[in-house]
């Protein structure tokens, strides 16, 4: 039978068969495609290199939350299967050295624990029943120890006591609480006088040893850590962990430093890197054990400096800086097997790139360019990463060593990208201030027709040190635009990463100039290359940063746009100095404080420029915002109101700077989407 026939039959079965009707089936790109994507992560390859575990994340509507499960494959993509199914989370999954356990954090027992379960069937097992709940699990290399964080009173000796503690505060009938330095809160949370401590213990059991004893310090950092902040030394018998140990300058510090302990010893861990009052970060050893590779930053109080690669000969070697030359800041790290090259992904031109660095020569090469790339990994003769894209979320691939051959791994996603319509995408570059390449990005709007005209939404990124790319994101996500007929327009301005430092470094001081520019330049770009773009149905969307932005933009560009919306934005620079909790951020990006250099914050200050605003603005707001606080949002309210422009307050009581539960996610984008429409699709109605 020839293969002209077969893929003939192939065809009209499809087209017979009412299941396999995808294509029939499509419909636009909505929030509720977004949040029923399969989110992967966290992926690990098994010591024989034949199979992958990692960690599916998928959206629980009826309980209002994320819940996570595990997963396994095969390395050649083949035997997927669902390892855990409990309707807790199942998390932080890792190998035991033998490769027939996979030890994992679960909340199922009520809080969270240590818990291990065989990969060939079985019942999973509880390891720990600690008071406290358990996070950011590692596994020694002998298989021997086991390594967690909890939550304690540092001057307490065990997690027995911080409970006792808890139990006596919620007892106590007055609610007060006093502070002497801050933080007073972080991110999302009420400081309470507890820190993250990383703990040891026998993996068959015992009594769990505080490495941090005394430290009033976190490890992981806070809030976004996790355990590749912490790593066995290669004989199993210390850590290696991440620590910001600042006292009274925590709030304004940026020195977060590698400290070494070991099991033996009760004195307090040894610091590593005391001479470099930057941010060092992410150990990892080499495969043989000889040498250890991190990150470092060079510029103390900035959070967003380029992350050098230093490599040392474990223990007693001298630090080498392996990525002096190179103008981009890795992320994530990793070693090859024979320990002559280093793995590192880092931002690029609107990508996550994978790139490979050898130790000796010091060369890098790009060996994976497009996509958003994390979590790489190595096994024989091949890496293991995530990728997502704007056409797709994560999924996992693996390539030869100079980044041929990729194959694609899972496949989770697949039908449920296929009955979604997505806008297609590209990326463009223009001169932005002082006539610099500056780079864009648009996404088409769904059943695209260029003899149409579709009004835009121009979305600006937040940070300011960061990026809108070539990225499938879970709260700004282009492709809802797309969906709901809009051109999807992104401009990673001055001020953006991928660029190299000095253009990063460059929003230094002048948060309302180049950036503006840029956005300005990019936006008329845009408008002229593609002509289906119709500019006179424009609105502008931003969030953090894009927040502020959109606040200045009321002020300084108060004609371009049919309406504005704004997730949390600062109105008034000066004294959002005063009501944030990371202090080292205003400092170095406003060089100094409001009483040492005033100017800095009033430069750029929106609140300044509030008579001049006209713009229809939707607000949004987090309760949880501590970062940017919720007062800022109900003061641009205000001031919209009093001045008479059309406009919406949308506040959640529930969420911090970021959306997360799935029903304030569908809130926030139906309401997004409906001022869109009012103002640009309905002439304002």
């Amino acid at each position: 039978m020839s293969s002209l026939f077969i893929r003939c039959i192939i065809i009209v079965l499809f087209f017979l068969n009412p299941l396999s009707g995808i294509y029939a089936e499509q419909h636009p790109f909505s929030v509720h495609d977004m949040l029923a994507m399969n989110q992967i992560s966290d992926p690990h390859v098994s010591p024989d290199g034949l199979k992958i575990v990692f960690t599916v994340r998928t959206a629980d509507m009826e309980e209002n939350r994320g819940r996570t499960d595990l997963w396994l494959v095969n390395t050649d993509g083949k035997g997927l299967k669902q390892l855990t199914a409990h309707p807790a989370s199942d998390f932080n999954p890792r190998w035991s050295p033998c490769g027939k356990y996979i030890w994992f954090l679960s909340t199922r027992s009520g809080s969270s624990q240590v818990w291990r379960i065989p990969i060939d069937g079985g019942e999973a097992r509880q390891v720990t029943r600690q008071p406290l709940d358990v996070g950011n699990l590692v596994v020694s290399r002998d298989g021997k120890s086991i390594a967690f964080t909890m939550e304690v009173f540092p001057e307490f000796t065990g997690p027995e006591e911080t409970k006792e503690k808890l139990d006596q505060i919620a007892a106590r009938k007055s609610s007060g609480l006093i502070y002497e330095n801050v933080f007073i809160r972080h991110w999302d949370t009420w400081e309470d006088g507890r820190r993250s401590h990383v703990f040891v213990m026998p993996a068959q059991g015992g009594k769990a040893q505080d490495l941090m004893p005394g430290m009033d310090a976190d490890t992981p950092s806070q809030p976004f850590g996790g355990p590749e902040e912490i790593t066995f030394t290669p004989d199993s018998k210390g850590l290696i962990f991440t620590a910001r140990n600042a006292g009274r300058e925590e709030a304004w510090s940026t020195d977060f430093d590698l400290y070494f302990a070991r099991f033996d010893q009760s004195n307090e861990p040894l610091c590593i890197t005391e001479k470099n009052k930057a941010w060092d970060t992410t150990p990892v050893f080499s495969p043989d054990g000889q040498k250890l590779a991190y990150l470092a930053m060079e510029k103390p109080g900035y959070e967003s400096d380029r992350f050098r690669i230093i490599v040392q000969d474990w223990p007693h070697g001298e630090k080498h800086v392996l990525t002096k030359e190179w103008d981009l800041s890795p992320s994530s790290i990793c070693w090859s097997p024979d320990g002559k090259k280093i793995y590192a992904t880092a931002p690029n031109l609107g990508q996550n790139s994978l790139f490979s660095i050898d130790t000796k020569t010091e060369m890098i090469k790009t060996i994976i360019k497009d996509g958003y790339i994390r979590s790489p990994e190595v096994y024989p003769n091949r890496i293991l990463f995530g990728m997502d894209h704007l056409a797709s979320p994560v999924e996992l691939y693996s390539a030869k060593p100079d980044g041929s051959s990729i194959a694609q791994i899972t496949h989770m996603n697949k039908e449920k990208i296929a009955q979604a319509k997505m806008g297609e995408y590209e990326q463009f570059t223009f001169k932005g201030w002082n006539s610099e390449t500056v780079y864009g990005i648009i996404v088409k709007p769904i059943d695209f027709n260029p003899e149409k005209k579709y009004p835009v939404a121009f979305l600006i990124h937040g940070g300011p040190q960061g990026s809108f790319g070539n990225h499938f994101h879970y709260r700004w996500n282009p492709q809802v635009y797309a969906g709901a007929g809009y051109a999807a327009v992104m401009v990673d301005f001055h001020g953006s990463v991928g660029y190299g430092q000095d253009f990063t470094d460059s929003i230094r001081g002048d948060w309302g100039g180049k950036p503006l520019e840029d956005l300005k330049k990019g936006l008329e770009s845009a408008l002229k290359r593609y002509s289906w773009m119709d500019g006179n149905k424009v609105a502008a969307l931003g969030a953090s940063f894009g927040g502020f932005m959109i606040n200045w933009i009321a002020g300084n560009w108060p004609d371009r746009f049919c309406c504005l919306v704004n997730h949390d934005g600062n109105l008034d620079e000066r004294f959002a100095y005063y009501a944030t909790e990371e202090l080292w951020f205003p400092e170095w990006d406003h060089m100094g404080t409001p009483w040492t250099n005033p100017e800095g914050f009033e430069k750029h200050n929106p609140v300044n420029y509030v008579k001049n605003w006209k713009t229809p603005m939707l607000i949004i707001h987090g309760a949880y915002d501590f970062r940017v606080v919720e007062t800022q949002g109900m003061a641009a309210f205000n001031a919209l109101q009093r001045l008479d422009i059309p406009s919406k307050f949308l506040y959640f009581p529930d969420e911090n700077h970021w959306v997360l539960k799935p029903h304030n996610s569908i809130l926030w984008h139906e309401t997004v989407i409906g001022w869109l429409d009012q103002w640009c699709k309905d002439s304002g109605k």
